[in-house]
């Protein structure tokens, strides 16, 4: 046995262990935004994206996928999310031939603009919104991060983020806050800290079959005001393969791809979650997508297309997702655009 299989299977115990160990009950974790990944095309399978991730898009999901980038590749997302949210996502994975590849992400989040409300306002008969204070707010959030990713032979590759993370829940200052009866004093607004993303990705050398795994936002808990709550940890185990096309399992194509993934999804504030997700693929530049998320509130199905479109040496993509959430939040939909050298 090689000694990266050797060094593979603990890795996956310690993977599966850390999962358990850390589970919390619902809604017991904050900065909720890092729940909300980008990527049309990874959005639009529904998610189950540990294995197909890779170059740029790999940063969000599975680092070890940026060891696959070809030369250089750039990609951005955009997001409607719920409630009048917006998220920008932005990346780039570059080879270092020999030596690996790395990758760098930015992603923001506005949540818009809300009215300030206090609990202790005096109640009026003449005002309708009591508690309001006529003044307004922007929270926002945002998480940079880098990778580093290496293939250490043609069929398994390794990778880990480091990633800092702020969140302000009010305007990013001090705010003098009732911490008990009577008692006033300063406390932040923002939380903030360092979290650590690793994966790994395994390609089985029968037919198209591919494995991945991968834990995202390990660290400490962040502390808001006086309180402390732990951040959404994640672990996807995936497996993904071509039902039609080269080296398919199905039928060998060559001008139509045909490709399924399925990941199981662990967070650290719910219970078990599956993602299931197809894509068809006519040509290698023209796709439609189609996925559905197991055993969650309220999102469900997604659907998306994409687009490929070579100039000289140069890729250029266009993704397109549509995600079902509820009809009291409405749809999210999410447009990404990349370029390959």
């Amino acid at each position: 046995m090689n000694n990266w299989k050797k060094l593979l299977i603990p890795v996956f115990a310690i993977c599966l262990y850390t999962t358990a160990s850390f589970s919390q009950k619902v809604g017991t974790t904050s900065m909720q935004f890092l729940k909300v990944m980008p990527c049309a095309r990874a959005t639009a399978l529904g998610d189950a994206y540990s294995v197909l991730a890779t170059g740029a898009e790999a940063v969000f999901w599975n680092p070890s996928g940026v060891a696959l980038v070809q030369n250089q590749e750039l990609s951005s997302t955009y997001v409607m999310w719920m409630m009048d949210t917006k998220i920008g996502a932005i990346s780039f994975a570059s080879s270092l031939n020999n030596y690996g590849a790395f990758g760098v992400s930015l992603q923001y989040v506005d949540y818009g603009e809300m009215e300030e409300a206090i609990w202790n306002r005096p109640y009026s008969k003449n005002d309708p919104y009591p508690g309001l204070t006529g003044r307004t707010f922007n929270p926002y959030a945002y998480v940079a991060g880098i990778t580093y990713a290496i293939s250490l032979t043609d069929k398994f590759s390794t990778g880990f983020s480091i990633k800092y993370a702020y969140e302000s829940l009010y305007d990013g200052n001090l705010f003098n806050a009732m911490t008990s009866e009577g008692t006033y004093e300063n406390v932040n607004t923002w939380g903030s800290g360092l979290l650590f993303d690793f994966g790994m990705h395994y390609n089985t050398g029968y037919k198209s079959i591919q494995l991945g795994i991968s834990i995202q936002n390990f660290g400490a808990n962040v502390k808001y005001a006086q309180e402390a709550s732990a951040v959404p940890l994640q672990f996807r185990w995936g497996v993904a393969a071509d039902l039609i096309g080269k080296d398919a399992l199905l039928t060998n194509m060559d001008n139509h791809r045909l490709s399924l993934a399925f990941d199981l999804f662990q967070p650290n504030d719910y219970a078990q979650q599956e993602h299931l997700g197809l894509e068809y693929e006519f040509d290698g530049v023209f796709a439609i997508r189609g996925g559905y998320k197991f055993n969650y509130d309220s999102e469900g199905l997604t659907a998306g297309i994409g687009v490929k479109q070579m100039l000289g040496s140069i890729k250029f993509t266009f993704d397109y997702s549509y995600g079902s959430v509820s009809n009291f939040l409405g749809d999210v939909h999410r447009i990404s655009l990349g370029v390959a050298l």
